[in-house]
């Protein structure tokens, strides 16, 4: 059976590509996934309108990422801990922390695109990326002071 694949499938091919497979993988995997399209009548012209599609929906996304991009660079947030001997923290500023600071701000971010590899245990202005489009990440600078 030929298929026209949408996505890069490792070993048998590249988004866009028409590739002949067994009929059962076609069938029983790539077509149920939505992972390929048959290659029959008038696919060609389909595969080509949902790429075009795909390709405008990507740019508003892009753009409207930039934008807030813009606008998380110029927010910084300030977190007032308790702190104990030698600037040791009782306690930690957390993505959860972080996500309900840019949320009072204005921002409708989600957790999980806050890149904090661990949680801030010291006095300092740490810069954290956000996450907002594939390969699109706006540094927030976040203070952590005494209290």
């Amino acid at each position: 059976m030929e298929v026209i694949l949408l996505e890069d499938i490792s070993g048998l091919g590249k988004r866009g590509a028409s590739v002949k497979v067994a009929d059962g993988y076609a069938r029983n995997f790539l077509l149920p996934r939505k992972k390929a399209i048959a290659a029959v009548g008038n696919s060609n012209a389909v595969f080509r309108d949902r790429e075009r599609a795909r390709t405008s929906r990507e740019q508003k996304q892009r753009q409207a990422a930039e934008a807030i991009k813009d606008r998380l660079a110029q927010v910084s947030l300030q977190f007032s801990v308790q702190v104990g001997e030698e600037d040791q923290l009782y306690g930690s500023v957390t993505v959860a922390d972080i996500h309900q600071g840019l949320e009072a701000q204005g921002f409708a971010i989600e957790r999980r695109s806050i890149r904090l590899a661990e949680p801030l245990k010291a006095l300092g202005m740490f810069e954290v990326p956000v996450h907002l489009f594939q390969d699109v990440e706006a540094p927030v600078k976040v203070w952590v002071v005494r209290q």
